[in-house]
């Protein structure tokens, strides 16, 4: 019997290739759809979107990776990495405050059994393998979000939860008791330490600049010889979205520069932009504009402030990070997730899939056809919506599939990890000392939802309660999913607005009255930096040549010939001979 080589299937897409297959090579569409679909357009609505993305390409010359960063060691990093600190509740006392901190001390850990945690956490995975192209979305399971806003998200999220604490102290202070930054948004991952203290996140050329690479007409993180990048928060190189975000951030600090700003102050400008656009354009859309107005106050000498009433840190100057956040609330964004994104016009690519086939996992050069199209994943003020759109999928118990199995680049590949991220979220909130929801709820003032309500529970071990984080997608589901409900809701804002109230370097204190424009949003950021790639731009269309109708044959008059009189005869000497033989 001949011998057969083995094939292996990918969970996600159902298609084989050989287990021993190295990653597709950069252009390599294996397992794409066959059929060509018709070419969708989009019409520029002004000729000042064009204006823009040229002037940002032309704004100077990248800097290129050089010898100060390859002379240090770029990081990678993995997302299922526990953050320092996040188990002070449970090791240190529920009421301790640290670099984490439990945000309703008062209310009692919620402890099920592990085994009816992964019971749920089975029934949480969707099982829908990825679509071959986004078009083919069912949009009753889509939110109004674009799905840019997921990973801006996720990137704000590890600006606040960045450990930049020296490692000799973290070692000494694994729980972070005392040895922590406050959590701020001020772009840390971009910017590091500052020019002295990481010179490998810089240009040597550009003093002032950030450091960029270029390579197959796309911007890049600026990378080691093996690929890895050089951040400050290695994290955001877990998959090409966030890592082209991040290339937007660099891109507008080199913009700003370029505009004749010093380097202090064209990091102030990017920090104020990404902290206005958290609280107009992000929060507003997650949590509703009535929970940011509710917060939101300015006092009397002009300032801004947040008025919280569940997260009120002890210490003002060195607040902590609520472990209902991080641990829960926050997650919502992993409901949200598609199992695949269109990164330009008819390539769609899966979130996750198996060595061998194209997907959009990070820790390497972003492919030449993967960059993205950010007009797939946010409004671009002057370009029309293109008619499948990434967007966002409604927040809800249901888990997208390669999520069920996460890659190496997510989770380490240790002895028995953990791969499927519902399980890893319920079982870490049990380990966290999290609360349940129900008393969450009550704690807050409102009528908790039953289990009854809320569906998937019918087991008695639950004793009438849910696990937080169930409790916050379930809530927001039965609410129509476009956005967090009042638990989820509460908890998200006040901690992003908190936070900027009590950094003293935000905009709220330092310039309460900026403004980037109205509606400034992050599609209007993404044109200031020049980040947007020209090849996501309408081609334009030679005008057709007008149809100038044939002039109809008209038929030679014949002549008739004149009739003689009868007694007229021709005179032969009139008759004119003519030249040569006849």
């Amino acid at each position: 019997m001949p011998h057969r080589a083995q094939t292996a299937t990918c969970p996600f897409t159902g298609r084989t290739a050989a287990p021993s297959a190295s990653p597709a090579p950069a252009g390599d569409h294996r397992g794409a759809d066959p059929a060509r679909r018709e070419v969708r357009r989009r019409t520029v609505l002004g000729a000042a979107v064009a204006a823009l993305v040229a002037s940002g390409l032309q704004a100077g010359p990248l800097g290129a990776v050089r010898a100060a960063a390859a002379g240090r060691r770029a990081l990678r990093g993995t997302h299922g990495q526990s953050l320092r600190g996040l188990d002070v509740a449970a090791k240190l006392g529920r009421d301790r405050e640290a670099r984490f901190g439990l945000m309703f001390k008062k209310l009692p850990a919620y402890a099920p059994s592990d085994a009816l945690l992964k019971t749920l956490a089975r029934r949480m995975d969707d099982g829908k393998a990825p679509l071959s192209d986004v078009r083919f979305s069912d949009p009753d399971s889509d939110t109004s979000m674009p799905a840019g806003y997921i990973y801006f998200g996720q990137f704000a999220d590890h600006d606040i939860t960045l450990d930049k604490t020296p490692l000799t102290l973290q070692q000494q202070d694994p729980r972070g008791a005392t040895n922590y930054d406050s959590p701020r948004f001020d772009l840390g991952s971009v910017y590091g330490g500052g020019p002295t203290a990481n010179p490998e996140l810089y240009d040597p050329a550009r003093p002032g600049y950030l450091l960029v690479s270029e390579h197959d007409g796309i911007v890049d993180l600026p990378r080691d010889a093996v690929g890895a990048a050089f951040l400050g928060d290695p994290r955001n190189d877990e998959n090409l979205i966030v890592a082209q975000l991040h290339t937007v951030f660099l891109r507008l600090h080199n913009t700003l520069r370029d505009s004749g700003l010093t380097f202090e102050q064209a990091r102030q400008q990017a920090r104020f932009h990404f902290q206005w656009l958290i609280v107009h354009d992000f929060l507003p859309r997650l949590v509703g504009q009535g929970v940011v107005d509710a917060i939101l106050a300015r006092r009397a000498d002009g300032t801004l402030t947040a008025r919280t009433s569940f997260y009120k840190p002890r210490n003002a100057a060195k607040p902590y990070m609520p472990v209902e956040f991080s641990g829960a609330a926050y997650r919502y964004g992993h409901s949200m997730i598609r199992a695949e994104y269109e990164m330009q016009d008819q390539h769609t690519v899966p979130l996750f899939a198996q060595d061998g086939y194209e997907d959009l996992r990070g820790s390497r050069p972003i492919p030449h056809d993967l960059w993205v199209d950010w007009n797939y994943f946010f409004d671009i003020p002057g370009l029309s919506s293109p008619d499948d759109r990434n967007m966002g999928r409604r927040i809800d118990t249901q888990i997208s599939l390669p999520l069920s199995t996460l890659p190496p680049t997510v989770v380490a590949p240790t002895a028995g990890a953990i791969l499927a991220l519902a399980e890893r979220n319920l079982l870490r909130g049990k380990r966290l000392g999290l609360p349940c929801g129900q008393d969450v709820a009550a704690a807050m003032g409102l009528k908790p939802l039953t289990n009854a309500q809320l569906g998937g529970l019918p087991e008695a071990g639950w004793s009438k309660k849910a696990p937080l984080w169930y409790y916050v997608l379930k809530e927001a589901e039965l609410g129509g999913g476009q956005r967090l409900g009042p638990v989820g809701g509460r908890i998200v804002a006040e901690v992003f607005l908190g936070l900027l109230a009590m950094d003293p370097t935000s905009y709220f204190t330092l310039r309460p009255r900026f403004d980037p424009g109205a509606g400034f949003t992050v599609g209007d950021l993404i044109l200031k930096a020049g980040a947007f790639d020209p090849r996501g731009l309408p081609q334009p269309q030679l005008p057709e040549e007008p149809d100038v109708p044939e002039e109809p044959d008209v038929p030679e008059e014949e002549l008739e010939p004149v009739p003689l009189d009868p007694d007229e005869e021709i005179d032969p000497e009139a008759v004119i001979p003519l030249p040569g033989d006849v």
